[in-house]
């Protein structure tokens, strides 16, 4: 039983996080359209539904389209690709913000 509970608990879970992302990224409940157009310009819960929908969509064609990792495999992606690349690119980065191309000077 605790199996078949895990399955509507990942639904669950993926409806939260695209609530989230379309409240905080995508504007919420907030029409990308001006007030002036009228009902495409009129802020409600068919926008937020239309948001959540859109990015429960791309999680769901994510899960469809890539292999899934075993766990091994995740740890030798993290420690081998992802820590050498995120160490390289704090190193060019701080390298760009002394050069007088920086934005911050």
């Amino acid at each position: 039983m605790a199996f078949a509970v895990f399955f509507p608990a990942e639904y669950a879970n993926m409806i939260l996080v695209s609530a989230l992302t379309s409240l905080l990224f995508l504007g919420g409940w907030l029409s990308p359209f001006p007030a002036t157009w009228g009902l495409l310009g009129a802020s409600g819960f068919v926008w937020m539904a239309m948001k959540m929908s859109l990015v429960l969509f791309c999680f769901l064609w994510f899960r469809a389209t890539f292999p899934r990792y075993r766990y091994d495999q995740i740890m030798r992606l993290g420690w081998k690709v992802f820590i050498p690349v995120t160490l390289v690119w704090v190193l060019v980065l701080g390298a760009w913000m002394m050069t007088p191309l920086s934005l911050w000077n």
